[in-house]
């Protein structure tokens, strides 16, 4: 009889000569090495902000570094079990930002505290322990979230829903009353009795669920060309409609909420999915013509007319020429940049020099504060930080299967980067100043949480993408999971033969 190859079945791990499969790595304990190393850095940058702040370094100069060492210890635990898997550089590099976040906040605490002042030196205190407190609540947010949320499928369910969520949030500060909304003339916010909420910071995860969702369904229509200029197709004017319609509500933010930096967001990110949906350099064109078009309309119509436009128009000419009205309104943005060419090229060193005299500095112009002190070398380490963090969420979204986590997980990673381009150039002057928050940096509940459940969603994609076929399922609330986009058949030729004669 003629030798015939099959597919040997998988061995059990029982006979001579026969070797189990090698258990595949998930890479936590190169997770723990780097929050190890984390926390070295944090526990260093508060002795050395003490040491300058005060002139000494107090018994306590710690607690506040243990703490978050705790907080992410408990996340990296989580992770663990629920999406062990996961790409093991996110969690460090969020940790390592949201961690100087605290750390320099704490700094601004101490800002002109003498070294008698015990008083002022209250750990339990300050901006710094209240940060320390929502990122203790938003790092369990994204716990529960991966817990609950055990297949990132299962979100494009709820698609519609979320989409409406979405516009909800968005335009809820818009037709509340400025005394209930505003602040410094931005309308983002919902007050209530003791704290803010800003609703936009969850109306972008929502939204970015639609957003995946749609344009799988829509791809193929949207990718469908009508007219080739400049050697590069265009798509179909009737298709133009899902467009139009979210810059239309871009510019509504724009105008009502006076905010272009969150008009950019919801604009930006669709254009984003969109083009990594069809793959066309053409919407990417079309996008940034409508963006740039509506927003010197918003600034021609605010010269001319005023009313809701005003607002826009006065940024665009800060921007324009900021030392113009230096005591004015180009107050913020001046001593941005005086801040930024204080610290030079090394900074002054970590609580050593002066943020405090640039306004906000707790939230919209953080970046410029710690500029000063860490200087443009410690402030393009930051940005690797980010680059890295964006990086693997891309490649997250590059490894997971499903048409959906692509486009799900290429826009969550987006919106990390234009949140960080956005603020960043508004405090440099490359683009007008925005209300956006730095992400994990900032002073704010919202913004943190949000960003927090963003990376839960993302620890969820990566997991899916890496797990090996046949790897152990994640488990969560529910029971144990199958896996979800992870993984893939094994193809024959990899699997052992034997002869049967």
């Amino acid at each position: 009889m003629t030798a015939t190859a099959i597919p040997a079945p998988p061995p059990t791990g029982g006979g001579a000569g026969v070797s189990a499969p090698a258990r595949p790595r998930t890479r936590r304990n190169v997770e723990l090495g780097l929050l190890v190393f984390v926390i070295a850095i944090l526990t260093v940058y508060a002795a050395v902000v003490e040491g300058n702040a005060i002139g000494e370094v107090t018994s306590d100069f710690w607690f506040q570094t243990a703490m978050i060492a705790i907080i992410f210890g408990v996340a990296h635990v989580a992770v663990r079990f629920l999406a062990p898997y996961a790409d093991p550089v996110i969690l460090p590099a969020v940790a390592l930002i949201n961690g100087i976040g605290v750390a320099f906040l704490r700094r601004l605490d101490l800002a002109g505290t003498k070294a008698v002042d015990r008083a002022g030196l209250s750990v339990f205190g300050g901006d710094g322990f209240r940060q320390l407190g929502w990122t203790a609540v938003a790092v369990i947010g994204a716990v529960v979230l991966l817990a609950v949320v055990r297949d990132h499928r299962s979100l494009s369910r709820y698609a519609y829903t979320l989409g409406l969520a979405g516009i909800v949030l968005v335009l809820i500060p818009a037709v509340l009353p400025a005394r209930y909304s505003a602040i410094n003339g931005a309308k983002l916010w919902i007050k209530l009795p003791g704290f803010t909420i800003q609703p936009g910071e969850f109306a972008k995860i929502c939204l970015l669920v639609f957003f995946a969702y749609y344009l799988v369904r829509k791809r193929e229509v949207l990718s469908l060309a009508s007219k080739r200029f400049l050697g590069i197709d265009f798509p179909r004017g009737r298709d133009l409609g899902p467009v139009v319609g979210v810059w239309l509500m871009s510019l509504m933010v724009l105008v009502f909420e006076k905010d272009l930096g969150t008009s950019l967001m919801y604009f930006g990110l669709f254009v984003v999915t969109l083009y990594v949906a069809t793959e066309r350099v053409s919407w990417l064109i079309i996008g940034l013509g409508l963006f740039l078009g509506g927003a010197f309309l918003a600034y021609f119509l605010g010269k001319t007319i005023g009313g809701p436009f005003l607002n826009f128009s006065e940024r665009a000419t800060t921007w324009l020429d900021p030392f113009g009205d230096a005591n004015n309104k180009g107050y913020q943005l001046v001593q941005s940049l005086l801040g930024l060419g204080t610290g030079g090229l090394t900074g002054t060193g970590p609580g050593a020099g002066q943020p405090t005299k640039v306004p906000e500095v707790r939230t919209d112009f953080i970046f410029s504060g710690l500029g000063e002190e860490i200087g443009l070398f410690g402030l393009t380490a930051l940005l690797v930080v980010y680059v890295l963090l964006v990086e693997r969420g891309l490649r997250a979204a590059i490894n997971v299967r499903d048409s959906f986590g692509k486009l799900f997980a290429g826009g969550l990673a987006f919106t990390v980067g234009l949140q960080v381009f956005v603020i960043v150039g508004g405090i440099s002057q490359l683009i007008p100043l925005t209300g956006q928050t730095t992400p994990f940096l900032s002073a704010g509940g919202s913004s943190l949480v949000a960003n927090w459940l963003l990376i839960g969603l993302l620890l969820r994609i990566s997991d899916a993408g890496r797990r090996p076929a046949g790897g152990p399922p994640s488990i969560g609330l529910g029971g144990i999971s199958t896996g979800g986009g992870g993984g893939g058949p094994v193809q024959i030729k990899e699997m052992p033969t034997e002869v049967v004669r």
